[in-house]
């Protein structure tokens, strides 16, 4: 059994790219909940789920108030809702936009670390800003694994950067390799 339960993904500018090559090597049976948080335009229908579908051979859903975590799922976060877990549910929340983001990967990396403790790998894929970087210093205080994108591969580097410059990522990959790494990690610890 694998020691971990979540991959808490955050994403923004240049997102769908990345996490179409991040989820599309993932494996339909990985003993894990996936949790994407992508930065969205939120005036408008999110077809992200749908489209990252094309690529991904776990099933992908919008993520819904109050369902239980399931292995296997990549949920994604609607538009202008923050996502966060709490007793392995999801909760979906429209508190205050946090670095004037909703919603928030730092939210998300934060009710993970506490909701799981040392069964969470946290991966910031390319973005502008900081978001993201409070929360991968919370999994590592945790004792989660945290992946952050390099700047070769990014198309944004600030979210990765401000990650990596909490001293709290232990892997930095390019684009390429972060799948390969979390099925790793997921199956031989």
């Amino acid at each position: 059994m694998s020691q971990f339960e979540i991959v808490a993904i955050g994403a923004s500018a240049g997102g769908l790219r990345a996490l179409s090559a991040v989820l599309s090597g993932l494996s339909p049976d990985l003993p894990v909940s996936v949790l994407v948080v992508q930065h969205l335009d939120p005036r408008h229908k999110s077809l992200m789920a749908e489209i990252l579908q094309r690529h991904c051979k776990m099933r992908v859903k919008e993520a819904e108030h109050d369902e239980t975590l399931q292995h296997s799922v990549v949920y994604m976060a609607p538009p202008n809702n923050h996502l966060l877990v709490s007793d392995s549910k999801i909760v979906l929340t429209k508190t205050s936009f946090v670095h004037f983001v909703r919603p928030s990967v730092d939210l998300l990396f934060d009710s993970a670390a506490a909701d799981f403790g040392d069964r969470v790998i946290g991966v910031i894929l390319t973005g502008t800003g900081s978001d993201g970087a409070m929360g991968i210093r919370a999994i590592k205080e945790r004792g989660g694994t945290t992946i952050a994108q390099d700047e070769e591969t990014s198309e944004f580097f600030g979210m990765p950067q401000a990650a990596i410059a909490t001293g709290a990522v232990d892997f930095i990959l390019p684009l390429q390799d972060i799948a390969h790494a979390i099925e790793t990690l997921i199956r031989e610890g």
